[in-house]
């Protein structure tokens, strides 16, 4: 079994109640009840309670279980001050917490990276609490998140300052990669506002620099998208762009040349060696070269096998890797596969670069 966590706007929520709660009654709560919307009810305790003449803050430290999550362990504040204008509640970045600076995201240009489903149960909860809605400024900080966003891809959607208050149900699957999978999404919406019609997806870190350096175009036009390919193109088949490249290693795309959409490595196995060795047959391979294929220790190295005998499949392999793409996305998007190997260096291509 693994551990759930909380999500950063679940956190942000705990922290907010006891700021208000705080503003409200003069004390802190001891614990604070966070009310979902799936009906999980997490409990939080105060690591900081500060108030002044209007104002309250207070700080929980988040939890992300046993998912890996960068914002694990990080403290989130939230400070309270009352308003004398009929105004609602107002939402504000504090140091650590991002401001928007592009289009295509759910939140406006100019307003802190705090996501509508977070502000959502925020307000949801204040309400629950008091039983309407008061006229609040509540500012969400992070203490250290400006360097936290170095390594999310806040700054490359437009995310300027400090990291997201993110989550959907305010729990963290661990292991669900819901926040890569919410950043793809990001990405494509981000690249479409920004009028950007070809955008390159690559697989893997040496994917991703080396197809940066064929393409000199927007930072936003680069989307990693990691074994999340699937994720990828059924959102590309409602949010199309014109044209798309995909770069990655050959063991990842000679599994989307075999139809196998799951590019995690563990599936697979001999069987991708099975039909590496079946396309090197069908180009001239000998059957003792096939058997060394199967018997190879990886992908690459039966790949090498193939290219020792003269027998290149890197674009035969990138070609049937974009049969499937372009079928998948019925052919309304120009797709483009390129392979490269663990230096950088193309070792397969589908057709001639865009």
């Amino acid at each position: 079994m693994y551990l759930r966590g909380w999500t950063t706007g679940c956190c942000a929520t705990a922290a907010t109640i006891a700021a208000y709660f705080a503003l409200s009654n003069g004390y802190f709560p001891k614990k604070v009840i966070v009310n979902l919307p799936k009906g999980d009810n997490p409990l939080f305790g105060l690591v900081i309670q500060k108030k002044g003449f209007k104002w309250a803050s207070a700080g929980v430290v988040k939890n992300a279980g046993d998912d890996p999550d960068v914002t694990h362990g990080v403290l989130i504040i939230s400070t309270v001050r009352t308003l004398f204008k009929k105004t609602g509640i107002i939402f504000k970045s504090g140091p650590g917490v991002g401001i928007v600076t592009k289009s295509g995201l759910p939140i406006a240009p100019g307003e802190p990276a705090i996501n509508p489903i977070p502000r959502k149960i925020i307000i949801d909860n204040i309400i629950k609490f008091i039983g309407y809605l008061p006229n609040i400024e509540i500012e969400i900080s992070v203490p250290g998140g400006e360097k936290l966003v170095k390594k999310t891809l806040n700054e490359r959607l437009g995310i300027i300052g400090g990291i997201s208050i993110l989550g959907t149900t305010g729990i963290v699957i661990p292991f669900s990669c819901s926040a890569w999978i919410y950043s793809i999404h990001q990405s494509i919406d981000v690249a479409i506002a920004e009028k950007i019609t070809h955008i390159a997806c690559s697989i893997g870190i040496v994917s991703e620099n080396s197809i940066k350096k064929i393409y000199k175009t927007e930072k936003v036009a680069f989307i990693k998208i990691g074994n999340f390919i699937w994720i990828m193109l059924k959102y590309l088949q409602k949010h199309p762009v014109k044209k798309l490249s995909l770069a990655g290693g050959i063991a990842k795309i000679l599994k989307l040349a075999k139809g196998i959409l799951d590019l995690n490595s563990q599936i697979g196995g001999s069987i991708n060696l099975i039909f590496l060795a079946s396309l090197a047959r069908y180009k001239g391979a000998s059957l003792k070269l096939c058997k060394c294929i199967i018997m190879a220790n990886t992908v690459m190295e039966g790949f090498l096998l193939a290219i020792s005998k003269n027998i290149n499949l890197g674009d035969f392999i990138a070609k049937k890797a974009k049969e499937l793409i372009s079928y998948i996305l019925k052919n309304n998007i120009l797709v483009y596969v390129i392979i490269y190997d663990r230096q950088g260096i193309c070792i397969g291509k589908s057709n001639k670069l865009f």
